[in-house]
Parts: C-alpha cells; structure tokens; sequence
C-alpha cells in the first residue's frame, strides 16, 4: 500500500514513483509484473497520467521494462546492475559525512559544476516550444544528438552522424542496452585484464562468458586476443583502465583487422580523453575504423557531472536496424529537460569553456597531488598511472599489509579505493582520487594518508 497525498507540494506522479521505487529495490524481484497503469489508477483514484508518468520514470533509469501487450515488470539483469550500484552509492553517500578525506577516484568539485549557467539555460530551455503533452524521441533529442555528434568529429575524430548517436542513463546503461543488443549474435565477451569492473559486472548478468586478454605496455595484447575465439571486446585504448597505457597506431590497426576478419565489434569505452593533462588527447580508434566495426562510448561525468547521468555511444551504421527494433521507444533514457539544456550549454560554445576550465582546474589538482606523493611517499611507492583523469594510480615499491590498511584507514578517517576490487584481479594497488579534494586539502590529505602508508609497509624491502 502506497501513501499518497494530494495535499502535499510534491506532485502525486513524483510520490508514486518513489513509493514504486522504494518497493522494487527492497521487496519485489527481476521478473515480478507491475500493476496496469489502469489498476493503479483506479486503486489509489488518480489519473492515468500519474501512473503513466511515474512509470515512463523508472522506465528512464533502468528499474522495469515494458513488454508488449503484457505489461510493466521489474527488469532482469539491468535492474540487478542499478540497484546493487544504488546500494553502494547511498551507502559511499552516507559514509562520506564521517571521512575527513574522499580519495574517489571519478569525483568533481561541488563547486566545478557551472550552477547558476545551468539555472539560466535550464529557464531558457524549458519553454511554451517544448510539446510536454507528447512522448519524447527514446533515442535522444535530435538537438542534443547533433551536439555530440558534432562535439565528437571535431574534438575526437570520431566518424559520426546524427542518426547513430544514441543518449543513454549512464554507462552502465550503456553497456547493459549493448550487452542485450548483441547477445543473439555473441556469447564470449573480451576484455582487458586488468580491466574495468562495471563493464565485466553487466555483461557477467547477461550471461556472457568473460574472456580475460592481458595488458602490455601498449595495451590490450593483440595477439592474446587473436588466440582467443572471442569476436567482441571491450577496450579503453586512449587511457587504459587502470594502468593508464596508450594503445599504439600499429595495435589500433591490428585491432581493426581483428574485428573485420572475425566479422566482430570493439566497444571503444573513450575513457578519460577529455581530461589530459600532459598531452593531446589521441584521436579516437572509431576515426580510423573503415569497415563499420566500432561501437564508440562516452560520458559526461567526469567533465561536466555524474549527478546528470548523462552518456552517449556511437552506433555502427550495421547496427542501427537490431538498435530500432529492440530499444526503438517513446520513453527516453534522460529527461527531456537535462537534454534540452545540455544541448543549449553545448550549442552555445559553453561546452568548450567549461572543458578548458576543468582541465586547467584539474590539472593544477592533479600536479599538486603527484608532488604531495612523491614528497611525503618517496622511493616507497611507485607511480602507475598518471597525467590525466581524476585520480593517480598507484603501487607499493616494497611489501604492504593490504588488510591492515584497510584498518589503518578507516582508524584515520580516510576513504582509499583498491584496484584489486575495482579491476576485478589480483592487481594491488590504489586509485588517489584528487577531483573532489579543494586545491588547499590536498597536501593535508596527503600528510595524513602517508601515515596510514608507512604504518603499513616493510621500509627495510625498500
């Protein structure tokens, strides 16, 4: 039994919606059908429209999916991905408020976001031209998609047009609409090893079987995969993830060949490219595909918000018919008023500012970050990864209790995060995130995570 009241300033459509969340995440299951819209309407005496409503919602963020002249139901793998993901979230939420130091490794600045901008165009953008008594385009508003496909040709390289741009909620939605695309087709899924533990997480619940290809110094090991019977693969090339290696033209190359000859796709995941700090960021490996093979991903999370949910992929033009059969619908990924304005902050040259303004931002954090390190850590650690991104990827250059850190840190009030569980290996090491830290909290932070470190390790292996 849902509480909803009509006397209060929250819309009826946004209570429902809560409640019905609320109740997937903590008492139905993958599978479990939803009332009818026209069930719920009459049992609680509101209007179709509200339940309609708080519905298209949790459609939106992956909680149920609709099937044909059967109803609403609590989505399968998808939902598992999104609740467990929530559930960490709240949780890392709730705790940050006893941390004296978040060292998250994909965090921005609160005060990064370009808030009284965004007021203005979300004003600007949600006026009497917008049709809100229609549903709007499920693949994203055309607007928006010229915006990034735009976006993505001059800044990336990328090959695109407007009618393979698809915006999603996130990349673990990407990833799972991708999964759900090709499963028919492909039953082996590759990726890097070490390699990025949400990617591995979605496509382990649509029941792929994860081939592991090892990671060299330029990148996924071509021959690796080349020895595996795998035809799809998942790949960071620009900046792995997480050893930070960039994949040579040669290796791009041997890659496309893969692909063309196995009949197979890349899913380019263009990770940490618009945050570079040392170099250019290198042109994308979709720019040189020619035989229509690369499925390219992205975000707005690390250089705008995470809050927004905002990702976009880039479809190969064979794959756009088996996209519009199965996904083609009338209820977005992203509300149509985050769209508008996205595509307004783009088309007005904002975009471009605020990514200059952020990697000037970042880059001062990220060198003060490496300096604290090296000062406070010595020949005790080395450097992994760095030059770009919102963390600083290291390892220990001597033994270190890794359980005891765990201890030592939580004891010091500190938030570290361990490759070994976000790469899904046994790869040791730590992500220091420095986005969400103020320039004048690095140096501190660093001071008293040095504490935790030497506590830890055996200086005498040094």
């Amino acid at each position: 039994m849902y509480l909803l009241d009509a006397a209060l300033t929250k819309p009826l459509h946004v209570q429902l919606y809560e409640s019905l969340k609320n109740d997937i995440i903590t008492n139905l299951h993958a599978g479990d059908k939803l009332s009818s819209i026209r069930r719920l309407a009459q049992e609680y005496k509101i209007s179709k429209n509200t339940v309609e409503s708080a519905y298209a919602q949790l459609y939106a963020e992956g909680y149920i999916e609709s099937r044909t002249k059967s109803g609403y139901y609590v989505i399968e793998a998808e939902h598992e991905i999104f609740t467990s993901a929530q559930t960490d979230n709240d949780i890392k939420q709730n705790d940050v408020q006893s941390y004296l130091y978040d060292f998250f490794p994909a965090r921005l600045a609160k005060d990064s976001f370009p808030l009284k901008l965004w007021k203005r165009l979300f004003v600007k953008a949600v006026d009497n031209t917008l049709d809100f008594g229609a549903y709007p385009n499920g693949q994203g508003e055309v607007g928006l998609r010229t915006q990034i496909a735009h976006y993505l040709t001059e800044s990336r390289g990328v090959q695109c047009k407007v009618e393979q741009v698809v915006v999603l909620n996130g990349f673990a939605n990407t990833m799972s609409l991708v999964a759900k695309m090709l499963k028919k087709e492909f039953k082996i899924f590759a990726m890097e090893h070490p390699g990025y533990h949400v990617a591995r997480k979605v496509f382990e619940d649509f029941e792929y079987k994860i081939k592991n290809i090892e990671v060299d110094e330029n990148g996924l090991s071509i021959e690796r995969l080349e020895d595996s019977d795998a035809r799809l693969v998942y790949i960071t090339p620009s900046h792995q993830y997480p050893t930070g290696v960039s994949m040579p033209i040669a290796n791009r190359l041997k890659l496309l060949n893969w692909a063309k000859l196995h009949e197979g796709y890349i899913i380019e995941d263009d990770y940490d490219s618009e945050l570079s700090y040392r170099n250019r960021p290198i042109p994308s490996l979709q720019g040189l595909d020619n035989d229509d093979r690369v499925i390219y991903v992205g975000t707005f999370s690390k250089s705008l918000s995470p809050a927004l949910r905002v990702s976009y992929m880039v479809l190969p033009f064979r794959l756009i018919p088996e996209y519009k059969k199965l996904f083609d619908s009338k209820i977005p990924s992203v509300s149509l008023s985050t769209q508008k304005t996205l595509e307004l902050f783009m088309s007005e040259g904002h975009w471009q500012r605020h990514l200059r303004k952020i990697r000037t931002l970042n880059r001062k954090k990220h060198d003060l970050m490496k300096e604290a390190l090296k000062n406070k850590l010595k020949n005790t650690m080395k450097i992994i990864s760095q030059g770009g991104g919102l963390s600083i990827f290291i390892q220990p250059a001597c033994k270190l209790d890794w359980e005891k850190m765990k201890v030592e840190a939580k004891n010091a009030k500190l938030n570290i995060y361990y490759a070994k569980e976000r790469s899904n290996c046994e790869f040791e090491g730590l992500f220091i995130g420095f986005g969400g830290l103020e320039e004048t909290q690095i140096s501190q932070a660093i001071e008293t995570f040095a504490k935790v470190w030497f506590a830890c390790i055996n200086v005498q292996e040094v």
